[in-house]
């Protein structure tokens, strides 16, 4: 899987050098573009219910995956230019939360155990 990252990384970097878009890649712009597509995925589940959120329709399903590539593409370029390995940064929060959110404290539980204990 890292290696299909790199390569994606890769691709994005190339297609966006082709084009010139690298002077506009910069870590705040590729931040602020990130948001805007994640807005637009959540526009998708505004006023749905939990069931119908999970039961889209396949046509609403292709545009929320492509919401998510957009997402992903963002994300990878803000990886790329601030030289961050996202899936190494990913396992290391992983299991910052596992020793946060211990199933013993935290099960079928919506507030985080440390609220609780303030």
């Amino acid at each position: 899987m890292t290696d299909d990252f790199e390569d994606l990384k890769n691709r994005l970097r190339k297609f966006a050098q082709a084009r010139d878009w690298e002077q506009f890649h910069n870590p705040k712009n590729l931040a602020m573009a990130l948001i805007v597509e994640a807005a637009e995925l959540t526009e998708h589940f505004q006023w749905l219910t939990p069931e119908q959120a999970t039961s889209l329709p396949e046509q609403q399903k292709k545009e929320v995956a492509l919401e998510m590539a957009d997402i992903l593409i963002y994300l990878s370029r803000l990886s790329d230019q601030l030289d961050i390995d996202l899936f190494a940064v990913t396992n290391e929060k992983i299991a910052i939360n596992e020793q946060r959110f211990p199933p013993e404290k935290v099960m079928g539980d919506q507030d985080k155990y440390i609220k609780k204990s303030l």
